[in-house]
């Protein structure tokens, strides 16, 4: 069965960082975009960063210079490096991927989540 699993998050002070991973199991051919989203309670998921199958990324404005997300295709996973981390980062973190199939088909793929709490 083919899933996204998520690591990495945690408690961190202000001003610390963290790495997220995201590690896709199961058989696949190859994933395209994979991007990390997150959520607080009461507010929709938002994008904060994506990055295509020819490395270009992408960044919400709100994490742009600290924030930085890269992929490793051998691995089949993606990371997500955060710097400078403020209290207003504090979210579940999930991770997104089109993932495509030995069939040719593709479908879009989360993880579970995983939390991510920055202490003033």
């Amino acid at each position: 069965q083919v899933q996204l699993v998520e690591s990495g998050g945690g408690l961190v002070q202000a001003g610390g960082s963290l790495i997220l991973s995201c590690a896709i199991s199961g058989t696949i051919f190859s994933f395209n975009t994979m991007a990390w989203y997150r959520q607080t309670p009461g507010k929709q998921r938002e994008l904060v960063a994506a990055i295509g199958a020819d490395g270009r990324t992408n960044y919400a404005d709100f994490v742009k210079g600290r924030f930085t997300i890269s992929r490793d295709n051998a691995k089949k996973a993606g990371y997500l490096q955060m710097n400078s981390l403020q209290p207003e980062d504090t979210a579940v973190y999930y991770c997104n991927s089109d993932l495509r199939f030995l069939s040719g088909r593709v479908y879009t793929y989360w993880g579970q989540g995983t939390q991510v709490t920055v202490s003033s």
